[in-house]
């Protein structure tokens, strides 16, 4: 029906430049328990990851491993900035139509895809990567693309226990009108702009994690 709008958001995923991926692991299985399984790579990016899985969403945490690709890449730019505490951390929000999403705020939408540690390919679909607007502080948009296992699905036993992510602080300008409404776990206020902390809940009691790792 025409004027019925479509979309909805939840979060996906929080984007965590870091220099090095294995001591960036280290670091949050020491501090607070949690394991970040091998990702993958993204070629055309030039980055690589590991996932944080919290059930619904996750936490990803991105290094630079091809310095010249990413140097020409908006994405792999900003993660080497976020690597150096000079940009924000990011956020994606899933959208059950990103055709929508990209139409109302006047966005492109590109396809990117990675193939995990085990062979198993994951694909999506993405739409205001931060880079690429020059804003930091707004979320991205991914809709994954129909048969792809989610991130945060994956069977990870944390040494906290089971953990999801309880809220998320962000900040940044013109939020209200870029979201079209609010989003649960979201809270926004003022700060720095991107994501300010987040809090998870987890088997020994909430955590809450901020920049730098």
């Amino acid at each position: 029906m025409s004027g019925v709008r479509t979309e909805t958001f939840m979060v996906d995923h929080v984007v965590i430049g870091v220099p090095d991926l294995d001591d960036a692991a280290a670091t949050l299985l020491v501090r607070h328990g949690l394991i970040a399984a091998p990702g993958g790579r993204h070629p055309l990016f030039g980055t690589a990851n590991r996932i944080v899985p919290l059930g619904t969403n996750y936490l990803e945490l991105v290094a630079v491993d091809d310095a010249d690709a990413a140097a020409s890449n908006p994405f792999g730019t900003w993660v080497a900035e976020m690597a150096d505490d000079r940009a924000a951390w990011g956020w994606a929000l899933r959208t059950t139509d990103i055709e929508a999403t990209a139409a109302r705020l006047g966005l492109d939408v590109t396809p990117g895809e990675r193939v995990r540690a085990d062979g198993v390919r994951l694909s999506w679909r993405l739409a205001g990567v931060p880079a690429e607007q020059g804003d930091y502080g707004r979320p991205f948009f991914i809709q994954w693309d129909d048969g792809t296992p989610l991130p945060g699905a994956a069977d990870v036993p944390h040494p906290a226990g089971p953990t999801s992510l309880a809220e998320l602080r962000v900040s940044g300008d013109g939020l209200e009108a870029w979201l079209g409404g609010t989003v649960p776990q979201v809270v926004v206020g003022v700060g720095l702009g991107g994501v300010d902390a987040l809090t998870l809940t987890t088997g020994t009691g909430d955590i809450t994690i901020t920049r730098p790792l």
